[in-house]
């Protein structure tokens, strides 16, 4: 049986969301110039969280969408199976606007990338950042990197790092697996 730790509690990933909106406050003030997209499904799901919060400090007027990226991942037709697309919900041009990318989980690099490639139907942004609740540093494999992180988190090849909602999963809070 797989082992599995927890690396950030119900406390800690609540605090950390604070932290995050707090920086991105800071950032990009007013946010009029501002939108805040997920990128499916677990960027969706701290993106939710962060409009949440966002909204109990004050800031709520943004674009705000949702990006599937599986038509253009490199790894969409590949021996492990069909990927299965979600909606992207997006109803705004990203045309000369700072965009912020949201994804629960920053690994190779690869859905990034995908993301990338999935914005430019919707325009020529001014600027795009990227932010994640986890970022697994020494291995990416593509050249990608984060503006805002909840937190780093070393790994070795036989681990695996899962964001857990309350949600859906009845609590709030990141785990680590060894397989």
């Amino acid at each position: 049986m797989p082992a599995q730790r927890i690396i950030h509690n119900r406390e800690r990933f609540a605090l950390t969301i604070t932290r995050l909106c707090s920086h991105l406050i800071e950032e990009h003030g007013d946010f009029s110039n501002t939108c805040l997209i997920g990128i499916q499904t677990g960027g969706v799901e701290l993106a939710e969280r962060l409009r949440k919060r966002l909204a109990e400090m004050g800031v709520t007027d943004y674009d705000y969408g949702k990006l599937d990226t599986t038509f253009y991942r490199d790894d969409f037709r590949t021996a492990k199976g069909g990927l299965t697309p979600h909606p992207t919900e997006i109803d705004f041009l990203v045309e000369d606007k700072r965009v912020v990318l949201v994804d629960d989980v920053l690994f190779s690099g690869r859905t990034t990338v995908s993301a990338l490639t999935a914005l430019n139907h919707y325009g020529r942004p001014a600027q795009v950042e990227l932010l994640v609740m986890v970022d697994r540093r020494f291995r990416r494999t593509l050249p990608v990197r984060a503006n805002y992180r909840g937190l780093s988190v070393d790994t070795l090849d036989n681990e695996y790092v899962e964001v857990q909602w309350a949600e859906t999963d009845g609590e709030d809070q990141i785990i680590l697996r060894t397989s």
